[in-house]
């Protein structure tokens, strides 16, 4: 596993906007229209941008999945973030749908611990190679860094199809929320 670098930037959101084309909660934050497929880049591109700068971006040495983590303690507000936020709203989410997607990002904020954590916000697997292992080997390194580094690690799924593999490396359900979909709260602590 090697840090991403802004080199890794397009690589990073090409593996997530592949592997979260069809997750029920990307997909409810994304404004679903014939624009869906640019938002969950836009989406990615938010994301990637945050996490380089309030966390860590991984990458498999084969270059085949990837991790984005935030570090919420880390986070600061300053003029960048707030245009990087009014981007996401506009572009990605929708103007008529802010206040939605603010009320779900609150009450999944109300699940997280107040002491430092790694929220693993999005990990994922180039899909033309997946089930290869690649994803539980990428996990694994992620997990031994966060350990190193003494940070539980917090997650969202609304995948139920991806609970097994999360609960295979010890992570906990804890919490759901029942949104148009259910979303899953694990932690690994």
């Amino acid at each position: 596993m090697r840090r991403a670098t802004v080199n890794d930037r397009q690589l990073v959101i090409d593996i997530l906007k592949k592997s979260f084309d069809d997750n029920k909660s990307v997909n409810y934050v994304v404004k679903q229209d014939q624009k869906r497929e640019d938002r969950i880049k836009g989406l990615m591109e938010y994301s990637f941008d945050l996490c380089n700068a309030f966390g860590e971006v991984w990458m498999s040495e084969d270059l085949q999945a990837c991790a984005l983590i935030l570090f919420p303690d880390k986070k600061k507000t300053s003029l960048r973030t707030i245009l990087w936020d009014v981007k996401l709203a506009l572009s990605v989410i929708g103007f008529d749908r802010v206040s939605t997607v603010l009320k779900r990002e609150s009450m999944i904020k109300t699940q997280h611990p107040k002491e430092p954590f790694a929220y693993l916000w999005f990990i994922g697997v180039n899909p033309s190679k997946q089930g290869r292992g690649i994803g539980s080997a990428f996990i694994q390194e992620v997990i031994d860094k966060c350990e190193t580094e003494r940070r539980p690690i917090y997650l969202e799924t609304s995948m139920e199809r991806n609970l097994p593999f999360y609960q295979k490396f010890g992570f906990e359900i804890f919490q759901s929320l029942d949104l148009s979909y259910k979303l899953y709260h694990l932690r690994r602590v």
